[in-house]
């Protein structure tokens, strides 16, 4: 394949907004890639909250700055910082990284994500314990996804 074509080529990419173009034949095999490696934003929809039952004569006698004083610790989550396949462990038959109630710091590994058959060890990057694993092994991940929750 002569440069010209190749120069064409990518003009047309970037004239049709095209991020990838693979062409494979006999004696020739390319591969064009353009734009930055930053993943791309994915919006996510959050689960709709389960509702409380409250006995009504508690909420009447409760004030809104004794009700602050009660609220629960924060929670955080981990999200899945690219796009992917989520693991528990390493493999197969070795135990998971992490299970519910195990204590993390910003350094432990908690999963791994394959992506393009690269295995990616996520990091907590937060202290805390783990509270809910929210998706399953084997399960595919987006960019952003909520994977754990820890307080």
């Amino acid at each position: 394949m002569k440069v010209e074509e190749i120069k064409t080529i990518v003009e047309l990419m970037a004239a049709n907004d095209l991020t990838e173009f693979k062409i494979e034949s006999e004696g020739c095999n390319l591969c064009i890639k353009r734009g930055g490696a930053a993943p791309v934003p994915v919006a996510v929809a959050a689960p709709a909250p389960i509702p409380v039952a409250v006995a009504q004569s508690a909420v009447a006698a409760a004030p809104a700055a004794s009700a602050a004083a009660v609220a629960p610790a924060p929670e955080k989550v981990i999200e899945s910082p690219l796009v992917g396949t989520f693991y528990r462990s390493a493999s197969p038959d070795s135990a998971p990284f992490v299970q519910i109630g195990s204590k993390v710091s910003e350094d432990t590994t908690v999963c791994i994500i394959e992506a393009m058959k690269v295995m990616n060890e996520v990091k907590a990057e937060k202290s805390g314990i783990i509270k809910e694993i929210l998706v399953e092994n084997g399960q595919p991940v987006e960019y952003g996804m909520p994977i754990f929750v820890i307080e």
